[in-house]
């Protein structure tokens, strides 16, 4: 599915990938984050080649899979303690409060990831995404199976983002969010 793909996504642009079920692009976006290997080609990541200096691209980038992740016995803050610490982070405070409050967290905070909504799911993975403050964003499918309300949301963060210079790439089957938030599809 992905033989001859050949693209590039500029600093702060929503780089939409569209294409029905079963077109690669959650294989792409393993690919980019190293969870399978190419078969042949390379991808690099501000540069640097994800094969060659995986722990380095890594931290460049965050990631949302379309599947939400829980994390067992860990309340929300201490998920995103924990996992700021896997980047080398160990004093993220302003950070943690900054996405808890701007993806309407705050109040959940000591909650369990079994304890809330779907929505309120894939908010927390945005927020665990982010937490290091990558220059790369990854959304696989990000509004599949969410309301409007919180598909608006979604998209106004993405937005933000974009204007803090974070560059997106969102993967979608939907023709409409692809119009609505990408830059080049």
């Amino acid at each position: 599915a992905l033989k001859g793909i050949n693209f590039e996504v500029r600093p702060g642009e929503i780089f939409g990938l569209l294409g029905p079920n079963g077109a690669g692009k959650t294989s792409l976006i393993s690919i980019i984050t190293t969870l399978e290997k190419p078969s042949s080609g390379d991808v690099k990541v501000f540069g640097t080649s994800v094969s060659e200096d995986s722990n380095k691209t890594k931290k460049q980038i965050g990631i949302v899979p379309q599947e939400v992740v829980s994390s067992g016995f860990f309340n929300l803050e201490e998920i995103l303690n924990y996992h700021s610490c896997y980047y080398g982070i160990k004093e993220n405070s302003v950070q943690i409060k900054r996405l808890l409050d701007r993806l309407k967290l705050t109040e959940h905070k000591h909650k369990m990831m079994r304890q809330l909504s779907g929505g309120m799911k894939r908010r927390m993975m945005i927020a665990k995404a982010l937490v290091h403050q990558p220059k790369v964003l990854l959304l696989d499918e990000p509004t599949a199976g969410v309301d409007v309300e919180l598909r608006n949301q979604l998209w106004d963060f993405v937005r933000e983002l974009q204007k803090e210079g974070v560059s997106v790439v969102l993967t979608t089957h939907y023709l409409q969010e692809a119009e609505a938030l990408c830059d080049r599809v």
